[in-house]
C-alpha cells in the first residue's frame, strides 16, 4: 500500500481512482464495509483504491482541547487499511488553514485534482468542507459537474446499535472491552512503549511491563483485564501474543496517584524497557479495589492469573 503525506504527494501521473473519505479512528466494522465496498469497486472498474483521512483529528483543530480518545494509532490504522486490500493511503494534515477549504474547494483540490477520483464511497452521515457545510447530496451535485459518481450506504447496526468510534469509546470508558471488540471485529488495542516503574510487582512475585501511551490514548477503566501482550516482531519476525493479566488505575493499596496502565504476562521474565508493544483488552475481570495489606492482595493476583488462563484458553 501506498502512503502520501498530503494530497499534494500523490503521484503526477496518478491515474483514475476510487476514493473513500473518513477519519475512520478504530476502523470498525462500519468502517471496514464502507472501506471494503470502495475496493470491491476499484477492482470491478480495474482502478485503484485510496483511502483519504486525517490527522489530527479534526476536532482537535475545530474545537482545541477536544480531541477525542484515539482507538487506533495511525501506524495501526494504515496496517489495518492494507489488510483491507487497499491501495494507496493518504494522510491529510487537518490545520486551520485546511479547515477553512469550502466543500466545493475541497472537491475540486482533492478529488478531482489530486486523487482523480471516478467514484467516490462515503457513509451517508458523510461531511466535509468549512463548518461541515458539505453533505452527500452536494457530493452528488459536485460529481455531476466534475465526472465522478457517488456511493453511499447507510451506518451499520446490529440488535440496535449503530457502529460508531463514540459509541466504542463509551464502552472503553466504562470497561466494558467484550462490547468494544464486537463493534471493532477485535479486540482494543492500546500501544505504548514499555518504561520502568516502582518495581513493586516483581517484588511481589508479579512483575510487570509499564505502558507509556501516545497522547490521547483510549484507556479503558480503571479495574483487571484478560488480554494479549503483543511483542513486535524483530528481524522480519511476526509479532507474539502473550497472555497476560492486565491493570488500569492507581495502585490504590499502595496510596498510588499516578493512573498507569500495567501488564503482567504470565509466564515471562525478558527485560522488555524501552520496547513499543501493545496490549489487546479481551475481558473486564473486575474494579480496582484498595486491599488491607499484602496478603489479600496476592491472594486476589493469583486468582487473577488463574482467571485470565481460563478465558485466554
Amino acid at each position: 500500500m501506498q502512503r502520501w503525506r498530503g494530497y499534494d504527494a500523490a503521484p503526477v501521473d496518478w491515474d483514475r481512482s476510487v476514493v473513500t473519505i473518513g477519519v475512520f479512528d478504530g476502523v470498525h466494522r462500519g468502517h471496514q464495509a464502507t472501506i471494503g465496498h470502495a475496493v470491491a469497486r476499484a477492482r470491478e472498474l480495474g482502478v485503484k483504491s485510496v483511502v483519504v483521512t486525517f490527522d489530527p483529528h479534526p476536532a482537535e483543530v475545530v474545537r482545541p482541547g477536544s480531541h477525542p480518545a484515539v482507538l487506533t494509532e495511525p501506524d495501526r490504522k494504515a496496517e489495518l487499511f492494507a489488510a483491507l486490500g487497499v491501495d494507496a493511503l493518504c494522510v491529510v494534515p487537518f490545520t486551520g488553514e485546511f479547515s477553512r477549504l469550502s466543500a466545493e474547494d475541497f472537491v475540486h483540490d482533492i478529488l478531482v485534482e489530486h486523487l482523480r477520483a471516478t467514484l467516490v464511497v462515503v457513509g451517508e452521515n458523510f461531511r466535509f468542507g468549512h463548518r461541515a457545510a458539505g453533505d452527500v447530496a452536494l457530493l452528488e451535485r459536485l460529481g455531476h459537474t466534475f465526472g465522478f459518481a457517488v456511493e453511499d450506504g447507510p451506518l451499520l447496526a446490529e440488535e440496535g446499535t449503530v457502529f460508531s468510534s463514540t459509541y466504542i469509546r463509551s464502552r472503553i470508558e466504562a470497561g466494558d472491552v467484550a462490547a468494544a471488540a464486537k463493534v471493532l471485529g477485535r479486540p482494543h488495542r492500546l500501544e505504548g512503549v514499555v518504561v520502568r516503574g516502582d518495581q513493586r510487582g516483581r517484588e511481589l512475585g508479579f512483575p510487570t511491563a509499564n505502558l507509556l501511551c501516545p497522547p490521547y490514548p483510549a484507556v479503558p477503566a480503571d479495574g483487571v483485564y484478560a488480554g494479549w501482550f503483543i511483542r513486535y516482531g524483530r528481524a522480519g519476525k511476526p509479532p507474539v501474543a502473550l497472555p497476560s493479566a492486565i491493570s488500569v488505575g492507581t495502585n490504590p493499596t499502595f496510596s498510588g496517584r499516578e493512573r498507569r496502565v500495567e501488564a503482567h504476562v504470565l509466564d515471562f521474565d525478558d527485560d522488555l524497557y524501552g520496547e513499543r508493544v501493545a496490549l489487546d483488552f479481551v475481558a473486564h475481570l473486575r474494579g480496582q479495589v484498595k486491599y488491607d495489606g499484602i496478603e489479600p492482595l496476592l491472594t486476589q493476583m493469583s486468582a487473577d492469573v488463574a482467571q485470565v488462563r481460563r478465558i485466554l484458553a
